[in-house]
């Protein structure tokens, strides 16, 4: 174990409660050792989200009344000596309460004040009410989802919410820190969950300028159009994960499957052999069990795993060993990442509570 202090160790936070993605962020920078505070409201956060648990861990929780002259004056002294504010209210409503960034920018010049919302501080569907979903359908990131000749396919809530929202946040945070210390000044981050789901599909728009996405929905190389590169029920209703993209792993998937040899199979970027080729993949991954194909691909560059369950995932030999997972407060639930040399992140621990007067006594 490490003697060092993790990687933002020092750094304050003041986290307004909210959904799924500012808790995801403030998660990311406190598993890095800040310490975040997460005001939370009288009576909680509603019946829609979960109780305390992996998104909260690693903080301090207090509660204020937003709406009163005290709680506002207790989140202003806060404010004052963090490094960090963070809010996902929609535009204009921290304004009106009276800890908009231009109060806040009064108190403390030095204060990063990070902004999460779904359509962004200004355009004409900023004020409005969305979720995962309508973000990423106007970013044009959930039109590809799916199968050929069905409707788009909801990724549950991991895009927007948590890749293009939550860890945008992060990412604007720590980037606003760094300006910091040349500037001596903070800034607003305006993370925007339609912004950063734009933003993970700058690979499909190269892909789409190259002209190497030529069909539809579930039609291409990476979408599931591809017989070698999809998913492939087993015997015993599992599945497997198929990704042989490169001449070389396509080789060993052959091999594995019992078809090397067979000079009767289309070529694999033959797209007219696509369905015969999907055929034959489809009935020979159907003649064993999930774990038999694991077994048979054990050694094989083939890209082939097995498709986990996330109760399983932990227990999977290779997460297993690199300590992939944890258990906190008893619950199960991913361990911090990215992982650190020499400064690495603190075991996490239950969200736990406190009072603003213990915690401004701590940051003295």
């Amino acid at each position: 174990m490490s003697s060092e202090l993790p990687p933002l160790a020092g750094v304050k936070v003041v986290e307004l409660a909210g959904l799924a993605p500012g808790p995801f962020g403030c998660m990311v920078l406190a598993d890095l050792g800040a310490d975040v505070v997460l005001v939370e409201r009288p009576g909680g956060s509603g019946p829609l989200v979960p109780p305390a648990g992996p998104l909260q861990r690693n903080r301090r929780v207090v509660t204020l009344d937003l709406k009163s002259e005290a709680g506002i004056g207790d989140l202003l002294r806060l404010a004052a000596q963090a490094d960090v504010l963070v809010e996902g209210y929609r535009p204009g409503v921290a304004e009106r309460l009276g800890f908009g960034p231009a109060e806040c920018e009064k108190i403390n010049p030095r204060l990063v004040y990070a902004r999460m919302t779904g359509w962004g501080q200004q355009g004409p569907l900023a004020p409005a009410a969305g979720h995962d979903i309508d973000y990423l359908a106007i970013a044009g990131a959930l039109e590809p989802l799916g199968r050929p000749g069905q409707p788009p396919h909801a990724p549950i809530n991991l895009l927007a919410d948590f890749a293009g929202g939550g860890m945008l946040l992060a990412v604007g945070v720590l980037a606003a820190l760094v300006e910091r210390e040349r500037s001596g000044r903070g800034q607003v981050v305006d993370a925007a969950m339609v912004d950063g789901s734009a933003l993970l599909t700058t690979f499909l728009h190269g892909m789409i300028g190259a002209g190497m996405w030529p069909g539809g929905r579930g039609e291409n190389l990476l979408d599931g159009g591809a017989p070698f590169y999809d998913t492939y029920r087993t015997a015993d209703g599992g599945y497997v994960a198929v990704g042989a993209l490169e001449p070389q792993f396509y080789a060993a998937l052959l091999t594995g499957l019992g078809l090397d040899g067979d000079d009767s199979l289309p070529h694999q970027l033959d797209r007219s052999g696509w369905p015969s080729l999907r055929r034959i993949f489809t009935e020979r991954f159907a003649a064993r069990t999930r774990d038999e194909w694991e077994k048979a691909f054990e050694g094989l560059d083939a890209c082939v795993s097995p498709v986990l369950t996330p109760g399983e995932a932990a227990d999977h030999p290779h997460n297993r060993e690199r300590g992939t997972f944890v258990e906190v407060g008893g619950v199960r639930q991913p361990a911090p990442a990215p992982r650190f040399g020499r400064t690495p992140a603190n075991a996490p621990a239950p969200a736990e509570t406190t009072t603003v007067t213990e915690v401004l006594a701590a940051w003295k």
